[in-house]
């Protein structure tokens, strides 16, 4: 029981901060959507950043992996966001934009892992 609180709060807390990064980010263009791409990215390098701790040292308790890993990343970036509103570029005919947001999130995704992962080893 205690699990599933520790991953409750760590939705809740991902969640709120998900809604409070996309708000920011929804400013800039309503064209591109900006805030999904941005909690992609950060949950990307976070993510990097969190399981190379787990895995290379143990600096992370099995809680904090459970609050950080499933329940706040978990809650924080989500692909389903992300390809509803890539089909929706497509649905309006923002071919270049639904290109780009595919194409950007997954090299930038790709490169926030590998940024994550090369800093906790750095610092670590």
């Amino acid at each position: 029981m205690l699990k599933l609180l520790w991953v409750g709060l760590g939705g809740f807390c991902g969640a709120v901060a998900r809604y409070l990064v996309s708000g920011l980010f929804l400013r800039l263009s309503p064209i591109f959507p900006w805030g999904t791409f941005t909690v992609n990215v950060l949950g990307s390098f976070a993510l990097g950043f969190l399981m190379t701790l787990v895995t290379e040292t143990l600096l992370v308790s099995p809680a904090q992996r459970l609050f950080l890993a499933i329940g706040f990343l978990g809650s924080f970036t989500t692909f389903s966001t992300f390809v509803y509103e890539t089909n929706a570029l497509l649905e309006d005919g923002a071919f270049l934009a639904a290109f780009l947001n595919v194409t950007l999130s997954l090299f930038c995704g790709l490169l926030g892992i590998r940024l994550g992962a090369w800093l906790a080893r750095f610092l670590f």
